[in-house]
């Protein structure tokens, strides 16, 4: 059931903390001679009331799985839009959205049903066609209506219960790429998207 929902999938979304990263947040001291007004502005996203640090001596780090980037860089080549839909705001996701060359960041925002929805309408999509990857209970909204809800393997035994698949590993450590891989080798589209990938960065005529 699971492989045939799979089949469908146009859009994959992610939260972010637990998800694209393990879980951490680390706090640091702003280096010496940073401006107040950019560390300020680093934070100051719209959205819902979400969590964000706003601090004139302190910066918000997160660290991201590269083997995650490469499955954000393999959904691109196949055609399927992606997204990040989370509660804190924090330059760091944005910087990693941009990056990645992602089509929705939505940050700050508690209620992500409203916000998956407001995607769906963007792209003109189905719910059915939709991918939802998420770890806690604030994206049991999002996953009880999505296509296919995806559960990282440190995910709470609630939102586990929710998912159509749970994947091998654990946020920061490779789910994201977990999950990409189901869905496209589910859409038998795995070695044309994995062969066209190694070609784009292959030398010309080799």
């Amino acid at each position: 059931m699971s492989k045939a929902r799979a089949k469908k999938i146009k859009l994959f979304l992610f939260d972010v903390d637990g998800v694209m990263t393990d879980g951490k947040i680390w706090i640091f001291p702003a280096p010496a001679g940073v401006p107040e007004s950019s560390l300020q502005k680093a934070s100051a996203h719209g959205g819902q009331g979400g969590f964000g640090l706003v601090s004139s001596s302190l910066i918000e780090a997160k660290g991201f799985n590269a083997h995650d980037g490469t499955g954000i860089s393999l959904l691109k080549l196949a055609g399927i839009k992606t997204g990040v839909i989370t509660k804190r705001r924090s330059e760091t996701v944005a910087l990693r959205a941009r990056d990645l060359r992602m089509d929705h960041v939505y940050q700050g925002i508690q209620d992500k049903r409203s916000a998956f929805e407001e995607i769906l309408r963007k792209e003109d999509l189905e719910a059915a066609e939709a991918a939802f990857v998420g770890d806690d209970v604030i994206d049991l909204p999002v996953m009880r209506v999505c296509g296919l809800a995806i559960a990282v393997k440190n995910a709470r035994p609630e939102v586990k219960r929710a998912a159509h698949y749970i994947t091998a590993h654990s946020g920061g450590d490779g789910a994201v790429r977990d999950a990409v891989e189901y869905v496209l080798k589910a859409q038998s589209r795995w070695k044309d998207v994995f062969e066209g990938y190694i070609a784009e960065r292959s030398p010309s005529g080799q």
